[in-house]
């Protein structure tokens, strides 16, 4: 991507998917998570929690823990886990999901990044795959905003078929463009392989070519990638994309 020091708007993005999931533990098993209901918006897996306590310690020891100015979470289950999980209120255990109890008591630890979710940054919609109600994500993810999220239902998905690639591509880059509108520039966005690969493959032309292989390739569990974006280059794609 443009890395002239004189563009305008930039802001440095931390990609990150979601920790393992029981839905992942699932798929390693040689079944079909999407047939099982209990799969619809899955929880992390005991493997998940552990991914997300080591990422959290790097990340504190690093610093760069600090200087997040401000994490936006896809609404789903998993990713809201993990957003909180690394960088919320520090957990008690797995039950709190990061609600910041302390013997007992909530309270906050410390003073953590605001969270936000967003239907942007969600994963491919299909028939099957859905979020809990927002009153319900409310109670379980009390650190989490919500506002952005007009309806109470998820009602986004009704056909019986996948979302295309197309479509997470363009959802990724109207979002990459709400990102490069705020103020905030160190930004965490945690979210989904599918979302995160579509998207990076859509700006692919904006990518210096000795990086594009790194930024291509498929996210693991719970792994994290540095980016800095710069409006003027993501309008300008953004552009062309809706052309094709």
């Amino acid at each position: 991507m443009e890395t002239t020091a004189t563009a305008p708007y930039h802001s440095n993005q931390k990609l990150v998917r979601h920790a393992h999931g029981l839905h992942n533990l699932e798929s390693e098993r040689h079944r079909d998570p999407l047939k099982r209901i209990q799969y619809a918006d899955p929880e992390l897996s005991p493997l998940g929690w552990q991914q997300v306590r080591e990422q959290r310690k790097d990340l504190s020891a690093s610093g760069l823990l600090e200087r997040i100015e401000l994490v936006v979470t896809s609404p789903l289950t998993r990713t809201l886990q993990t957003s909180v999980g690394i960088f919320g209120s520090p957990l008690k255990d797995e039950k709190t999901v990061g609600n910041g109890y302390q013997n007992g008591i909530k309270t906050p630890i410390f003073n953590h990044p605001p969270i936000i979710a967003s239907e942007l940054c969600r994963e491919r919609l299909s028939k099957g795959r859905s979020r809990g109600t927002i009153s319900q994500c409310r109670s379980r993810f009390p650190q989490v905003d919500f506002s952005l999220i007009e309806r109470e239902d998820d009602i986004l998905w009704e056909a019986d078929e996948r979302e295309s690639n197309e479509s997470v591509a363009a959802k990724g880059i109207k979002f990459i463009k709400w990102l490069l509108a705020r103020k905030e520039k160190e930004i965490a966005v945690v979210s989904h392989g599918v979302f995160l690969q579509q998207t990076l493959i859509a700006l692919k032309n904006e990518f210096d070519a000795s990086i594009e292989k790194e930024f291509l390739t498929p996210f693991g569990n719970c792994e994290i990638r540095s980016l800095k974006f710069f409006r003027e280059s993501v309008v300008r794609l953004g552009q062309d994309y809706k052309k094709n």
